[in-house]
């Protein structure tokens, strides 16, 4: 019974990991990253396609994001996608490829940045500790009927909570390196 609560606890918690470190790269840190544009679609003959599939997109320097699509009559929609995106940033094209340039951060936009990572590295703390109180429920039930004993429950219910532990740390040290490399920018 534990190894099957372990399982389902890990693969939670371990989903709660992959949507933080999703969200992080979408906080912009004033270096250009392809991720950013991560969720940007564009509309490509009818489909709604990721701006990577629709053209190469590359960093010629640190600050700067370029996209070549593939097709050029693209370009306008590409451009168009970006701005509906509500990235904060401001594609300009010259015909051939889309550069976008990555403004240097101001403190305060700094500062924001620093507060939003928390707030997201607060959610998946949430997320870890519902997963966690979702298996003592189980376990807690399995000893109301009388399928383990309580030395056992108090047992699992440890075990759980160093799991939970493990993932909680690993949030932490996630925001605390998001937050170095924007305060380092």
């Amino acid at each position: 019974m534990i190894d099957e609560i372990k399982q389902t606890l890990n693969a939670s918690m371990s989903k709660s990991i992959e949507s933080l470190k999703n969200q992080l790269t979408k906080v912009r840190t004033g270096r250009a990253s392809a991720s950013v544009l991560d969720g940007v679609s564009v509309d490509y003959y009818g489909a709604m396609t990721p701006v990577n599939q629709v053209g190469q997109v590359s960093t010629p320097e640190a600050r700067l994001l370029q996209i070549q699509p593939f097709d050029k009559t693209m370009i306008a929609a590409v451009e168009k996608a970006i701005l509906g995106a509500n990235l904060g940033l401001t594609p300009s094209n010259d015909g051939n490829v889309i550069r976008i340039p990555f403004p240097s951060l101001t403190e305060e936009r700094r500062k924001e940045q620093v507060r939003e990572i928390k707030k997201i590295g607060e959610d998946a703390r949430i997320a870890i500790r519902n997963a966690r109180r979702d298996q003592n429920e189980v376990i807690k039930k399995s000893e109301k009927a009388k399928e383990i004993s309580e030395d056992e429950s108090k047992k699992f219910q440890a075990e759980v909570q160093t799991v939970t532990d493990k993932y909680v740390k690993q949030v932490d040290e996630i925001v605390e390196a998001k937050e170095k490399e924007l305060l380092s920018v």
